[in-house]
């Protein structure tokens, strides 16, 4: 995975519930959603599939493009999941490190 920080998007099934984020692990910070290690939103509405990620060279930016994507319409969400992940697999297992 190139770049330093990523925006991603955990979901709870096919077009159901969207939690959009952004970290600089993002193996460890989707593996913390999928254990509900963490109490919120991501716990309390089952978000523990990993169905969109995008790489940017630092925090900053990544940081800018969640908040960007954050005031975006539920469509337009939808719209990019599906360019990158049509059939909305978990994408952690491509991800992960063994």
């Amino acid at each position: 995975m190139n770049g330093h920080a990523y925006v991603y998007i955990m979901a709870s099934q096919r077009n159901g519930t969207i939690y959009l984020g952004s970290t600089v692990n993002l193996a460890k910070r989707a593996w913390e959603h999928r254990g509900g290690v963490v109490e919120g939103f991501t716990k309390r509405y089952g978000c523990k599939l990993l169905v969109w990620y995008e790489a940017h060279d630092g925090w900053e930016e990544a940081r800018q493009r969640e908040l960007r994507m954050k005031e975006w319409r539920r469509s337009w969400k939808l719209q990019e999941i599906e360019g990158l992940n049509p059939e909305w697999e978990d994408l952690y297992d491509r991800i992960a490190q063994p």
